[in-house]
């Protein structure tokens, strides 16, 4: 089902390409205004979806020596090196790392909002400055998808209840987001499933791995349903810390949930023994080095987790059926862009 345009009465004013004058748009502009309340109250829902669960949220840096997605074989991003008081490290891409800590550390689910960055230029559909609601589970990667579905269910109810008018003026409408908040029908294909089902502009190959094009994540939307898991991709097309599949080790436990824009949420299982994660940081050219810490935790305290992550910001394009995500930040970043304030 395609998502429903209400008549829009708030339109932004692309604060991202105006190059000056950031602040007043912000402060006359009602679309800035509508999105920080949404920007709210998702973060208030993500904590209440969490205390439900008994999950504990943690403080966590925005630097590390461990950069969760490096520029290995497969990588699809690039890292963002800072050089901070004396020390070469990163502006973290995710702490995904130190949520799996955190699982140790409290015995509970571990969950945050907080910003990623990414060394790539902004487009329509990418920010490399961005709002990342990660969590993880112990579990599986089927528990962590029935969390997402669950939590999206949580998010969009919640949004419902507090903010229907707003999201009509904004120019969303309601269809889709009673369709999400109603246990919707969540379709579910394998990476060999999805790359039959699409066109030959949907795949595209690197030798020894595949990837989704947009075009294709689009294709699938449109044949297989309105949200559509795509599981069990080529182990090299994701990053090292996604586990094997036990039965084919050339496939990875992981998932990303396709609706609206494409990719919003991003799912995996995680190596539970130093010697798979050893293996397979080896397949995919990474230095052992900096996550020698990250291996011997599964020595220290062995714990099978699950995680994943939303793209705030590409769920609220959803949820506005809005075709920008540079909208949605209410101060705009990009690379190489001095940008005040």
């Amino acid at each position: 089902m395609s998502i429903e345009i209400a008549e829009r009465s708030i339109s932004p004013s692309a604060l991202w390409q105006t190059g000056t004058g950031y602040h007043r748009e912000l402060l006359t502009n009602p679309w800035y205004r509508g999105i920080a309340c949404l920007q709210n109250s998702l973060s208030e829902l993500t904590l209440d979806f969490w205390r439900t669960r008994n999950a504990q949220t943690l403080h966590l840096p925005v630097t590390t020596g461990s950069i969760s997605s490096p520029m290995g074989r497969g990588s699809d991003s690039t890292p963002v090196a800072v050089h901070l008081g004396g020390v070469d490290t990163y502006l973290a891409d995710s702490m995904q790392f130190m949520l799996e800590l955190g699982c140790r550390i409290t015995g509970t689910d571990c969950y945050y909002v907080m910003p990623s960055f990414r060394g790539e230029s902004c487009d329509p559909t990418h920010l490399s400055q961005f709002f990342h609601s990660e969590a993880e589970i112990r579990g599986g990667l089927p528990d962590a998808m029935n969390v997402v579905e669950q939590y999206l269910g949580f998010l969009s109810a919640g949004m419902l209840d507090r903010h229907a008018d707003l999201i009509r003026s904004l120019g969303g409408g309601l269809g889709h987001l009673e369709r999400m908040a109603g246990s919707p029908r969540f379709h579910h294909l394998t990476f060999d499933e999805a790359a039959e089902l699409v066109g030959p502009g949907g795949v595209v190959s690197e030798g020894e791995w595949r990837n989704l094009t947009r075009q294709g994540e689009y294709e699938l939307l449109s044949v297989v349903g309105e949200f559509v898991w795509v599981s069990h991709w080529d182990h090299l097309a994701v990053p090292f810390y996604q586990a094997f599949d036990a039965d084919d080790e050339t496939r990875a436990l992981n998932a990303d949930l396709l609706f609206g824009p494409g990719e919003v949420v991003g799912a995996g299982e995680r190596h539970t023994t130093i010697d798979t994660l050893r293996k397979a940081l080896r397949l995919h050219e990474v230095s052992e080095e900096s996550y020698e810490w990250y291996a011997d935790m599964r020595v220290t305290d062995p714990l099978r987790t699950a995680g994943f992550g939303l793209g705030i910001e590409r769920y609220l394009m959803w949820m506005l059926g809005h075709n920008d995500i540079r909208d949605f930040q209410l101060l705009p970043r990009d690379i190489n862009l001095e940008i005040l304030p």
